[in-house]
């Protein structure tokens, strides 16, 4: 260990934290008095990260000796499935995609057995709340981690000093370092972790070396002045190019010179702690930054909060090439936008080329979990939706029609709901909204890739009680969730005199000639399905 760690923890230290490792933190926190040798602070920040981490971080917690961060920063650092999605990320921006080793397939094969379109999206280019957690998930994490165990590793001990020209990662907001370690790992290249704190640093350096990542160097310091310190592109070729032909300058100018990819993480709290939404109120300002990180690395990914207006972000940055909206078990955890120097008209492949701008399509990725969405800012402004007719849902013969029992019901991702994709999701899978403000679609046909969950309609009822009475005969539970709907699913359930779970999924809302409607749902599987078809 370092020696400041081992200040920190000593022997006595590191004992109570094995011994306690399973207790409650806040008991513990009276027994201070009993261990005077202990640091009990640090002891109680080891004992509740690696609780943390055994959800959020699995691999870390597995890992004997890792050291774990005050509170606030383990709940904002990444989860293993949001740092691996920017690892893939990161190497397709790079060119590496196609796994150049054996145990780069592997990681691919790992990470591709939860996420079969992650590295293809990544690469190329609900649970709701109110109901049941998705019974994957807790497998899904487990497999993931295993990709971890075959990383690039870069041998010997790094020094500043090898990587002061050849540092083609840098991360200028290292935090706790869970991105950074990923995006290092996957990536395989001379790598800076950047990071203020002296403490958040000092653990960094321990953790590195302790998840085997040798092609990192730890810097204590700000990060935009470590930004201020590196070559422009146009310096670097300038000062490769000297004593050679201009055939040679050419040629230097279509290599990576220098560094390939920055990311921050801007922190989105003002000085009080409170949370901020706009780009421009985060610290560091990247709005500020734009141009001089692209003037010196060739991409820049950006790590914000999922509830900032995207669409604000991408005109205020303007040189946006993607946008990667990421949700896990239906929650939105992370808003990653890609920046690139083309985009700037910085690519450098030519003088005739710089000052260009990059016309390419903003490109918009929406990932939970295993499914994963893509489409462009061309294709959402041409798309509209398309409304289900009230009279097709809602049958005046609803004993016999049978139109109920071929029909289907959509609810998009978290991350869909965010990037508001709904003309897209409408025209690519023939599905209608119920109403524009219901962010719930129909069909007639089973669509098996649809990027959200699926649902088989059982029945749909208005609020006459004799129907309702009919419709819910023999339900005694139900799952409920209510889109555009003026009731809360507490006060519905009381009306309903339904208890909670069950096979049944009840949403409650609003047609598009403003019924209230009751749309009784079982969870649609492709095996019944086509069973039932044979």
């Amino acid at each position: 260990m370092t020696n400041h760690s081992t200040e920190i923890m000593n022997q006595a230290t590191q004992d109570f934290i094995r011994q306690h490792q399973d207790e409650d933190v806040r008991q513990l926190a009276f027994l201070g008095s009993k261990y005077p040798e202990v640091n009990m602070p640090f002891a109680l920040d080891q004992i509740r990260g690696r609780k943390m981490a055994h959800v959020k971080l699995p691999r870390w917690a597995s890992i004997e000796g890792i050291i774990y961060p005050p509170h606030i920063s383990m709940e904002q650092c990444s989860s293993e499935q949001t740092a691996l999605y920017k690892a893939e990320l990161a190497a397709r921006l790079l060119g590496l995609s196609v796994s150049s080793s054996e145990n780069e397939k592997e990681c691919e094969k790992a990470s591709n057995s939860h996420f079969p379109k992650i590295c293809e999206f990544a690469s190329e280019g609900a649970v709701d709340s109110e109901f049941a957690k998705n019974e994957d998930t807790c497998e899904k994490q487990q497999i993931l981690t295993e990709c971890d165990k075959y990383v690039n590793k870069s041998e010997g001990e790094p020094n500043e000093e090898d990587f002061s020209e050849e540092i083609e990662f840098v991360d200028l907001t290292g935090g706790f370092g869970v991105d950074f370690s990923y995006i290092a790992s996957r990536l395989g290249v001379k790598s800076m972790y950047v990071e203020r704190q002296d403490h958040l640093c000092e653990a960094a350096k321990e953790n590195f070396e302790r998840l085997g990542l040798k092609n990192a160097i730890v810097k204590n310091g700000d990060g935009i002045e470590v930004l201020h310190s590196f070559a422009s592109k146009k310096e670097a070729a300038a000062s490769d190019s000297l004593g050679i032909t201009e055939d040679q300058s050419q040629s230097l100018l279509k290599t990576n010179l220098g560094l390939k990819l920055i990311f921050i993480d801007p922190a989105r709290r003002d000085d009080a702690g409170n949370k901020v939404v706009s780009l421009k109120d985060c610290t560091p300002d990247v709005t500020l930054l734009q141009e001089e990180m692209l003037s010196k690395a060739d991409y820049v990914i950006i790590k914000l909060s999922p509830m900032l207006d995207w669409h604000r972000a991408v005109s205020e940055l303007n040189c946006v090439q993607e946008v990667h909206i990421i949700s896990v078990n239906n929650e939105c955890k992370e808003l990653l936008l890609v920046l690139s120097a083309r985009n700037m008209g910085m690519n450098m492949v030519s003088e005739t080329d710089l000052g260009a701008k990059h016309d390419e399509n903003l490109r918009i990725f929406c990932i939970n979990d295993s499914q994963s969405f893509v489409c462009d800012e061309t294709e959402m402004a041409s798309s509209a939706v398309k409304i289900a007719s009230p009279d097709k849902i809602v049958s005046s013969d609803r004993i016999t029609s049978p139109a109920l029992d071929e029909m289907y019901l959509y609810e998009p991702n978290a991350s869909l709901m965010k990037a508001g994709c709904f003309g897209v999701l409408s025209e690519r899978y023939d599905a209608r909204m119920l109403s524009k403000n219901s962010h719930l679609f129909v069909s007639e046909e089973s669509v098996e890739a649809f990027p959200g969950r699926a649902f088989r309609i059982i029945a749909v009822s208005s609020f006459n009680k004799k129907e309702l009475k009919r419709q819910l005969s023999g339900i005694t539970k139900a799952n409920i969730a209510t889109r555009n709907f003026p009731l809360s699913v507490a006060e519905l359930r009381k009306r309903l005199k339904l208890k909670d779970g069950g096979g049944t999924y009840i949403f409650a809302t609003t047609l598009s000639d403003e019924s209230h409607v009751l749309v009784i749902t079982n969870k649609k599987i492709a095996e019944c399905d086509k069973l039932n078809k044979l």
